[in-house]
């Protein structure tokens, strides 16, 4: 089993674009990582250049102990699904499962009982006889895990390998690929554009924009300490609620001050953050749709200033749960509510905000001032 560690890497491509400007990155041994980011981000770009796939411009790739810049992909002891499975079609199970094996002159029993392994695993014994197009989505997926468990490798890599089922397949996989992780205890780099898949399965995630890591953590302090504009607004679904709102010091307090709301900012998350220096200026106040509430509990507990009046334009029925995307005072906001409150579009209706869940961002530097 292997680590992986990227220093300053860098890809520029022959029309002297730059994808990836400097790239550092340590993966633990027997982690689950998740890089993440939307479309062009360099996610899929780095999951190559750790695969072989694409040449390192400059910068040094360790897997394990071993620089492996110049080596070929077949001696770096790793092995990659694909998001398109990239089956043998003219091949049964048992082969495509099978091939890489048999081009390694590997002994017949040794394969055999590699493949019997692998299947059982998965639970697609009973198609080792199967081509691929008589399979489902999920099992052509289980098939390409197989076929890389097989080699036992270092490494896993993994590039949107869920990005072609359906949701409730997408799940199911979730799941399996999770066990998957714990029964092998090896080293899985994981690419997609899903947070959900981020969120769910990933021990630290790789949020990125344009080639650059924004911030490596676990999904719980990405969700709830985002160092910056970008992950928070990347990060949870609806997405953050994003004001401007004017920084106002009175008598040693702090208030924020948008529309018809005039918030005071509770002394405990005051006092950790250099507020002060942000009297008079303007501030991108964030809020989580969760963090605006319109249960009568909640509503008769909050301070005054803390609530305010907003028109439903549209109520989104979600399950278990309420999308209300909002209208009040100019500013567009989505709250999300359980969905035993008898909400509708067109209602006007009183919300009120847990001023203890507050996120504030730098609007030049979009960098985090303070973190709810």
């Amino acid at each position: 089993m292997a680590g992986i560690t990227l220093k300053n890497i860098v890809k520029t491509y022959d029309n002297k674009v730059t994808v990836i400007p400097g790239l550092d990155l340590e993966i633990r041994d027997k982690e689950f990582i998740i890089l993440v980011g939307p479309s062009g981000c360099g996610k899929s770009t780095t999951l190559r250049m750790i695969a072989g796939l694409e040449e390192i411009t400059a910068g040094e790739l360790y897997i394990g102990e071993k620089k492996v810049n110049n080596v070929a992909p077949k001696d770096r002891d790793i092995a990659m699904v694909f998001q398109n499975y990239a089956l043998y079609p003219h091949m049964t199970v048992y082969k495509n499962m099978a091939f890489g094996l048999m081009l390694r002159k590997t002994p017949r029993t040794e394969i055999d009982r590699k493949v019997h392994e692998a299947a059982q695993t998965l639970g697609i014994e009973e198609y080792l006889n199967r081509k691929p197009r008589a399979l489902s989505g999920g099992q052509r997926q289980r098939v390409a895990l197989g076929r890389a468990m097989v080699r036992n490798p270092s490494v896993f890599l993994l590039d949107e390998p869920l990005s072609n089922l359906d949701a409730k397949l997408r799940t199911q996989m979730r799941t399996e690929i999770i066990r998957l992780h714990k029964q092998l205890e090896t080293t899985f780099v994981y690419v997609t554009h899903d947070q959900t898949e981020a969120m769910t399965m990933a021990d630290r995630i790789v949020v990125m924009k344009d080639g650059i890591i924004q911030q490596v953590d676990t999904p719980q302090a990405l969700y709830h300490s985002p160092k910056n504009l970008f992950v928070a607004g990347f990060i949870g679904s609806p997405q953050m609620n994003f004001i401007d709102a004017d920084v106002i010091l009175e008598g040693g307090e702090v208030f924020l001050h948008f529309g018809e709301c005039r918030i005071r900012v509770p002394a405990a998350l005051a006092s950790h953050a250099p507020l002060r220096e942000y009297g008079g200026k303007q501030v991108t106040l964030g809020l989580r749709p969760e963090d605006l509430h319109t249960e009568d509990s909640f509503l008769g507990l909050a301070a005054a200033d803390a609530k305010f009046t907003a028109h439903v334009e549209l109520a989104e029925m979600m399950g278990s749960e309420i999308y209300l995307h909002l209208e009040a005072g100019g500013q567009k906001l989505t709250a999300r509510t359980p969905s035993r409150t008898r909400i509708q579009s067109g209602d006007d209706l009183q919300l009120a905000i847990d001023t203890n869940k507050l996120y504030l961002f730098d609007q030049k530097s979009e960098q985090a001032i303070l973190q709810g």
